[in-house]
């Protein structure tokens, strides 16, 4: 059960002009489920996307870097998105290239344009190859029920382990103009930063540039699908993409002009709550926990303190047990890397309650009260590294025995 993550309602995911989808049961690994999902976009679309750092990563991720890379060289738009869930198509090598290609060339031959204007995507098993013919005879079903309005069938398509679709819909006014915004997400487990088992998509009316919706992406990304780990596992298929469909009548040319910052305060927030879906239906996850650092000399130490303690087995279990060990966040805090750290000037917080002082238990600090908040499902970690100004926040889970039936049967 997802912790406080209610159900999307379909009639509240906004169409947005310019993008349409379609979804089939394909059979890729499973009977009687949607596993294929397209996107077809208009040809004034720009879409740019930031993808796993892991070196193992998938065909489609190797095809898709190459197809955006060709933007470059190319007046050839993006004209569609083609997702598959139940196998990843990662560790197979040659072949698995092939695959990716193969269903780039039988959606483009569906859509009469260049299989260089296809960006393909799975998720799924590793190491096992994928069985293009199915997905290739489930393209024409997924293209015959095309629809603007098919958001939530799409966020059931890419699902894997997840407990439900995760999707999210804002619409904001920038300069008199009322922009739409619709994105939905995957992921459950194999979740860390940089990015996480994922797969993003969030897309918008707007008329962005290239360039500067290859900007915003990044940073939509940085703020958002960057900052939520569940288990440390980087996946090999992570990908975050921004369509903008340039069916309104707002243009954003320049990065950093007043209409970007609108459009890009709106992308972050929506993609924020995308990414913190994904860590409240975290495998066999109870708890949802927000670790803020301040006080620190940079971003990325308080990131790297933060990520110590999301990651770290023995706070996740503690957190799990509504047991307040919490002598295992100063030490994830002890062994996270930074080298010149003061711990004299470290003050740590559990929502209401301050538990270490200047580096040592707070005399005032009460088991009873961290066994409170330890008990919500909801909790957030403070620490103060007493350094500078810096900050950064992440969001992350408890680890249950759930997860370890979940991924221990994860193939059966």
């Amino acid at each position: 059960m997802a912790v406080n993550l209610p159900l999307p309602v379909a009639s509240e995911l906004f169409p947005v002009a310019g993008i349409e989808l379609g979804f089939a049961e394909a059979g890729i690994r499973k009977q009687n489920r949607k596993d294929l999902l397209v996107m077809k976009l208009a040809p004034t679309a720009t879409v740019a996307g930031v993808f796993t750092t892991n070196r193992f990563c998938a065909a489609p991720v190797q095809v898709c870097k190459a197809h955006l890379e060709g933007l470059n060289i190319s007046d050839a738009p993006i004209r569609a998105l083609v997702v598959n869930t139940g196998n990843a198509n990662a560790g197979t090598g040659d072949a698995g290239l092939a695959a990716a290609n193969a269903t780039c060339v039988a959606l483009a031959e569906l859509l009469d344009c260049e299989p260089s204007q296809i960006l393909p995507f799975s998720t799924g098993v590793i190491l096992e190859p994928l069985p293009v013919d199915r997905l290739k005879a489930g393209l024409p079903a997924a293209i015959d029920n095309l629809r603007a309005d098919n958001w939530y069938h799409a966020a059931e398509a890419i699902m894997t382990t997840d407990t439900q679709p995760k999707a999210a819909s804002r619409r904001v006014e920038i300069e008199g103009k009322t922009i739409s915004l619709t994105g939905i997400s995957k992921g459950a487990g194999m979740i860390k930063p940089n990015m996480a088992t994922m797969l993003g998509f969030v897309a918008t009316d707007a008329r962005v540039s290239q360039h500067v919706i290859e900007h915003l992406v990044k940073e939509a990304a940085d703020r958002s699908f960057n900052c939520i780990t569940i288990d440390g596992d980087t996946s090999t298929n992570d990908s975050f993409m921004l369509v903008a469909t340039g069916a309104s009548d707002l243009e954003v040319n320049e990065i950093g002009s007043p209409a970007y910052l609108a459009l890009a305060q709106a992308i972050v927030e929506l993609s924020q709550q995308l990414a913190q879906m994904i860590v409240r239906d975290g495998e066999g996850a109870t708890k949802f926990i927000t670790i803020a650092v301040e006080e620190g000399n940079s971003v990325e130490e308080c990131r790297q303190v933060a990520y110590a303690i999301g990651h770290s087995p023995l706070v996740k279990t503690a957190f799990f047990a509504s047991d307040p060990n919490l002598g295992r966040i100063l030490a994830a805090v002890g062994y996270a890397g930074v080298s010149d750290l003061d711990v004299s000037k470290l003050n740590l917080y559990l929502d209401d309650v301050w538990v270490a002082k200047n580096g040592g238990r707070n005399p005032e600090y009460r088991e009873e009260d961290g066994q409170r908040v330890m008990k919500q499902s909801e909790i957030t970690i403070r620490v103060k590294l007493g350094r500078g100004e810096a900050c950064a926040t992440i969001w992350t889970c408890d680890l249950s025995h759930e997860y370890v039936s979940i991924n221990a049967d994860y193939r059966s």
